[in-house]
């Protein structure tokens, strides 16, 4: 069996389903269209659970890895919010959705972010010691906690729009 045959057939059932989920999101973003913030929430809650639960259950409470993670994070957010900057959001009250313009960047930071991430856990699988490995673990963190910020990051750009349309709403009815 060749070496992809077996980071295949030894990848649990819910990696596959992840994957097909991202990337029916992915495609469902590059259409423009209403959505709620509680949909738009799922992607950076779910890399977030992710990334909580791979360093929790490999370093525990290792304040350095917890500080490298969320570096990554703030880096991230900067990149994701910046990536929106030039989105078309426009917040309907009436339906409690946001119209976004098509997204066609979320599709490969999905894939992306999931290869590498599965290539992470995956060496880490197959060979424990890389965790305790000083550049491989600062790799692991900043890039989980990099590409977690950039999908945060996105997300507050859409609250951003949301909030932004209630203080417009507020200034034309008293204003």
């Amino acid at each position: 069996m060749n070496m992809l045959q077996q980071f295949a057939s030894h990848t649990p059932l819910w990696v596959w389903a992840l994957l097909i989920f991202l990337i029916t999101r992915g495609v469902a973003a590059m259409k423009p269209g209403e959505v709620t913030l509680g949909r738009l929430a799922v992607v950076p809650a779910l890399f977030t659970a992710w990334g909580l639960w791979s360093i929790s259950a490999r370093y525990g409470t290792s304040w350095q890895a917890w500080a490298l993670w969320l570096i990554g994070i703030g880096a991230g957010t900067g990149i994701g919010w910046m990536m929106l900057r030039r989105a078309v959001l426009t917040a309907n009250r009436a339906t409690g959705k946001l119209w976004r313009s098509a997204d066609y960047s979320l599709l490969p930071l999905l894939l992306v972010t999931f290869v590498v991430k599965y290539g992470f856990e995956s060496a880490l699988a197959m060979s424990p010691t890389l965790a305790g490995d000083v550049g491989f673990r600062a790799a692991y963190l900043l890039l989980s906690g990099g590409f977690t910020g950039i999908f945060i990051g996105k997300y507050l750009r859409y609250v951003a729009a949301w909030r932004r349309a209630a203080t417009d709403e507020d200034l034309q009815v008293t204003g």
